[in-house]
């Protein structure tokens, strides 16, 4: 174990110390915590996004922090230590690549990663395909997950036709739904919606992440052109800022 690493978890004892640690740090466990590292996880992928290097080495800190607080909090229940995190991740990294320590032969492919995997899931247990997909995942992350692991046991449109088709399906049913319907008609549309991105070959999170950046561009660049008076321009106004800005990107 590195110096900084013995000092991390030598910060993070006396911060659960029951006598001289602090207060808020002592107060908290597993699900107090989880959202917390959720957060930090975001905050990672957002430096990364911006390219801010400097930024990116302080947000996987605060993300490591994250795994030296569950470990210290597990090691308290005598369930594990930060050690075993470690040996377990290191375990699982080497078993997932048999063509480098293993002595196989082969290169490695995203069939053959998910394999694996599956073999891992089959040998805890699991009875579903569907298991070990998170629920905490971001909703749109998490359907694509599902929808890509119905497709390896061969639950999936053969063309983007399909999708298409009931992605305009789902549409209809939403304009038509009761009230009292209309939370779950809108997930069937998203859901299908993610269906179709997915039969593209694209991340249905990472094509919303570019959307929202977009939107918020072109929404800024709108405001900047109203100088201030955005809120008075009637919507026909507006539209107009808004094809101009479009233009001015194309151009």
């Amino acid at each position: 174990m590195t110096q900084q690493t013995s000092r991390l978890l030598q910060i993070m004892a006396t911060l659960r110390d029951p006598e001289r640690g602090c207060e808020w740090d002592r107060a908290q466990d597993f699900t107090t915590i989880a959202p917390y590292t959720i957060e930090e996880a975001y905050e990672v992928s957002d430096a990364i996004d911006r390219q801010a290097w400097d930024e990116l080495r302080n947000e996987l800190g605060d993300l490591l922090f994250q795994v030296a607080f569950h470990s210290r909090m597990a090691e308290e229940a005598g369930l594990f230590s930060f050690e075993d995190v470690a040996q377990a991740i290191c375990d699982k990294m080497e078993a997932r690549h048999p063509h480098i320590f293993g002595g196989e032969d082969g290169t490695m492919t995203e069939q053959r990663w998910e394999d694996i995997k599956a073999t891992e899931r089959e040998a805890e247990g699991a009875t579903s395909a569907m298991d070990g997909v998170a629920r905490a995942l971001p909703a749109l992350l998490r359907a694509q997950k599902l929808q890509k692991r119905a497709a390896r046991h061969g639950f999936d449109w053969p063309d983007h036709a399909g999708p298409r088709d009931k992605l305009l399906e789902e549409m209809e049913e939403l304009s038509s739904a009761p009230d009292q319907a209309r939370l779950e008609e809108a997930g069937d549309l998203l859901f299908a919606a993610v269906n179709l991105v997915r039969s593209y070959g694209i991340g249905a999170e990472d094509a919303l992440r570019a959307a929202n950046a977009k939107f918020e561009r072109r929404f800024r660049a709108m405001e900047d052109l109203a100088k201030g008076d955005f809120d008075k321009l009637s919507l026909e106004e507006q539209e107009a800022l808004w094809q101009q800005v479009k233009r001015d990107e194309t151009s």
